[in-house]
């Protein structure tokens, strides 16, 4: 299946894997899925990254771009089956990591909504 993986402070890259021992060492540990997005995607991280204290990654934003989280630790995004993740297609991998990209992170304004 193919991820787009986001690690702290790094650009995004995309890798094939396969299984739940592959999504276990991108993360760290066991994981979690979180489903932020309308379309048929997931984040999975970490499901103990805060309480580990690893370190702050990406935000997570409602449809305005205000941040309401923050994911901890390196995390990926796959596609939704029936039941169970597959590969992103090459549209979401591209919009994802235009939304993930190192150089959009950095950019990102953080002032508080009026």
């Amino acid at each position: 299946m193919k991820v787009l993986i986001v690690e702290p402070m790094k650009p995004c890259y995309v890798r094939e894997i396969s299984g739940l021992n592959d999504m276990q060492e991108i993360v760290g540990g066991h994981i979690e899925a979180i489903y932020p997005f309308k379309e048929q995607v997931a984040i999975i991280a970490n499901e103990e990254g805060k309480i580990l204290g690893l370190p702050f990654n990406r935000p997570l934003s409602d449809e305005r771009g205000v941040p309401y989280d923050i994911v901890c630790g390196t995390f990926f995004l796959a596609g939704l089956g029936a039941e169970d993740f597959v590969s992103l297609t090459d549209e979401q991998i591209q919009r994802y990591k235009s939304l993930y990209g190192i150089r959009s992170y950095m950019t990102m304004s953080w002032s508080l909504p009026q």
